[in-house]
């Protein structure tokens, strides 16, 4: 591979230890090669412009301009994939908010084997952003209350699956969905701790009672309940209610949680009562289990290609004839509710 060929990256922080164990693991990948690493913002976007970079990587906490305001100013300028790089925050989410890809914890310099997982994490994170789509538009909100409230039982169920891209996809349904919906379960391909903090923001912002899910929940009417970052989450059904089941498990499709999983399990458990959600994320995570569900009489919903940040698992789930009907985010809350 030609260095023409190769990713180019440029990564972004004011710690000059970071900035090198990150530009020579990477450079360690045939694939990547680093072309620039910047200590501020302000030294960033003149090597952008020197550079033209495929992928950015951002820490958030950094002199002059902190990395949140420069990626929200960023991006409207330059078509360019933004990667956080930070410590365990919430601040994490308001940078995906603003437009960045996805985001990867920074590790412990003291531990090998964590540097090294870090690492391994990192340079895949930089492949997909690489292939993703950041010229989408803003999406608009319609309000809940203009449409006309249908009956729900206990016995539905909405079940979502999202990797990158996903935080902000799912936060767009569900501040779109009324609290009147049946319960929610989603997986998120997330890391630990994470998910507790994703939970907790949606608690927060959107009508619904959102928490991680802990083992034995009832998955309630106006509740979601979100899978935790290194769980499988599924559900059963006892009597005319569902029930989630939390636990350990191997990897399903490199993840854990999987949505296969918890789809594999909607289908058995709901049937025709289920409505299955399958967003935005590389690989093919999902497209079974929505398969499975769409077999048994379960509405399906793919996100199309020009909404998705990477248009992996809701085409292969599309392709494979998982998908009832494909939408744009904008027009998936909408979608969701008419299936009731």
């Amino acid at each position: 591979m030609t260095n023409q060929e190769k990713i180019k990256v440029l990564v972004v922080d004011d710690s000059m230890i970071f900035r090198e164990v990150i530009a020579r693991g990477l450079s360690s990948d045939p694939a990547i090669k680093i072309v620039g690493k910047a200590h501020d913002a302000l030294d960033a976007i003149d090597l952008i412009l020197k550079y033209s970079p495929d992928v950015m990587l951002c820490d958030i906490e950094m002199p002059k301009v902190n990395g949140i305001d420069f990626i929200r100013n960023l991006l409207p300028k330059y078509s360019l994939p933004v990667i956080v790089v930070s410590s365990i925050s919430e601040a994490v989410f308001e940078a995906m908010k603003a437009g960045a890809v996805d985001f990867v914890v920074k590790p412990n310099l003291e531990s090998v084997g964590t540097v090294e997982d870090f690492l391994y994490d990192l340079i895949a994170e930089v492949k997909i952003a690489a292939v993703s789509n950041v010229s989408m538009k803003r999406h608009k909100f319609f309000s809940p209350k203009t449409v006309e409230k249908v009956k729900v039982s206990h016995d539905q169920i909405i079940a979502i699956g999202s990797s990158t891209g996903g935080t902000e996809a799912v936060y767009h349904i569900l501040k779109n969905l009324p609290n009147s919906c049946p319960g929610i379960v989603i997986v998120q391909h997330i890391p630990p701790i994470f998910s507790k903090m994703f939970a907790e923001r949606l608690n927060e912002q959107t009508e619904f009672q959102c928490k991680e899910a802990q083992d034995g929940d009832l998955v309630d009417i106006g509740q979601v309940l979100i899978a935790p970052g290194d769980h499988h989450m599924r559900i059963v059904k006892v009597r005319d209610r569902y029930k989630v089941q939390i636990f350990k498990g191997d990897k399903v499709n490199g993840h854990c949680p999987s949505v296969d999983v918890l789809f594999e399990s909607v289908a058995n458990e709901a049937g025709n009562k289920a409505v299955g959600v399958i967003l935005t994320g590389m690989g093919y995570d999902g497209a079974k289990g929505l398969l499975s569900m769409r077999r048994k009489g379960a509405h399906t919903i793919g996100q199309d290609e020009n909404s998705s940040i990477v248009y992996g698992m809701p085409k292969v789930s599309f392709n494979i004839g998982a998908v009832e009907k494909q939408a744009s985010l904008e027009n998936i809350s909408q979608l969701i509710y008419s299936m009731l």
